[in-house]
């Protein structure tokens, strides 16, 4: 992190605000994105995974969270030194912004990360159990990774692994972890003979939108000011997105004979999550290859459930978990800027990266497995098969979606 200025620079203030808000809208348009794909019994159970999560977690963060991550320079968690925000004024500076603005752009990442592995569970786990699994899951795996990979003393960050804006502590944890969930659940009652198309793909187009659009804070926001290096990452987001989405529709147009539009939104999806961790770090041609690289690495994740049989609802793990894994390594191939890769003739920075990825992946993976196991034995995973088939709505919220 870069040294603290005396005071907080305006116009870099003004950028963070931006883009906190930015990763804010990006919860409305996960919630739309995974919604649209489910049953329409399970359309606001579904929506409700995320909003949960921005209520539950943003008060984690402030209470805890915060100073778990980045409060101290441990090696591996930072401390509970900035517990309830304590020890930080108006006048607090990191880097060249408001120690408070830093704090609420974090936050919203430690929001959405552990919203994203709702998308293996849609339709068939409780709801009480679903809110204090996020809450163990952000304090145990989020906040120790944060720390690991941006905060001061982590061994990751010391260690020399580029992750700009999250490709292994908010996309290999969270799909990887969502992989976990599916199994521990089980399948849906009818997977996969019975039918469960998605019942409103314009929704989900809408929520693929808003979360092209937050995007756009998620990666440039993470440069910290407003400068080249969030010129930089705007625009390999853009250029990887876009790519991402055009290679997912050529690679189904060419395997099934006809582009859909869920898969152009996972291909956006997949294009945002692989450019992530390599945002600042790569040049926009680097930027194209891994977006046309994304789509079709993360539409062979998604394949993976039909081949090996489990039930990942809303394709969390093959697009976060692979594509968060994938896209960390490929930083460690193409990274130039303000970094070395192997093209630059550096294979001790691929290492690193893959060194980042088996560990990050380890660590979420033990700690997932702990809980669902513990949680599995006490209070339950899974709804009653009464429950899943009358739907979720009316069953955990007593609410229906649509009401003509």
């Amino acid at each position: 992190m870069a040294r603290a200025a005396e005071s907080a620079n305006p116009g870099d203030t003004a950028w963070m605000l931006v883009s906190s808000a930015l990763v804010l809208i990006m919860m409305p348009g996960l919630a739309l994105f995974y919604a649209g794909m489910v049953r329409s019994k399970n359309v606001l159970s579904t929506s409700m995974h995320t909003f949960a999560a921005l209520g539950i977690i943003g008060v984690q963060w402030v209470v805890i969270g915060y100073s778990l991550a980045f409060g101290g320079e441990g090696t591996f968690i930072g401390g509970f030194g900035n517990m309830f925000l304590s020890g930080i004024t108006p006048d607090s500076v990191t880097g060249t912004i408001p120690t408070y603005v830093f704090v609420m752009f974090q936050g919203m990442f430690a929001i959405i990360t552990p919203a994203l592995i709702s998308g293996a569970v849609a339709g068939r786990m409780k709801f009480s159990s679903y809110c204090i699994f996020i809450v163990l899951w952000a304090t145990l795996v989020y906040d120790p990774l944060a720390h690991w990979v941006w905060g001061d003393g982590g061994w990751l960050l010391e260690m020399g692994a580029l992750d700009f804006a999250g490709g292994t502590v908010v996309h290999l944890s969270s799909g990887l972890s969502a992989l976990l969930v599916a199994i521990f659940l089980g399948k849906r009652h009818g997977f996969p003979h019975e039918r469960m198309a998605p019942h409103n793909l314009p929704m989900t187009l809408l929520g693929a939108g808003l979360l092209w659009f937050g995007w756009f804070g998620f990666n440039a926001g993470s440069a910290l000011a407003a400068g080249g290096s969030a010129a930089l990452a705007f625009t390999t987001t853009q250029t990887a997105a876009a790519a991402g989405a055009l290679s997912w529709m050529l690679v189904e147009w060419r395997l099934t004979g006809k582009p859909s539009a869920l898969g152009a939104a996972s291909g956006i999806v997949a294009g945002l999550v692989v450019i992530t961790p390599a945002a600042g770090f790569v040049l926009p041609g680097w930027a194209l290859v891994m977006g046309l690289m994304a789509g079709a690495v993360c539409y062979g994740g998604v394949m993976l459930k039909h081949k090996l049989g489990y039930d990942d609802s809303l394709d969390a793990f093959g697009v976060h978990g692979v594509g968060g894994a994938f896209g960390a390594v490929v930083t460690g191939i193409f990274a130039t800027v303000g970094a070395t890769s192997l093209i630059t003739g550096d294979l001790h920075q691929l290492w690193i990266q893959i060194v980042g990825v088996l560990a990050a992946g380890a660590y979420a993976a033990i700690v997932t497995f702990a809980l669902l196991w513990i949680l599995k034995k006490t209070i339950g995973l899974r709804v009653t098969r009464d429950e899943e088939v009358m739907g979720l709505d009316q069953t955990l919220h007593s609410e229906s979606g649509y009401d003509f």
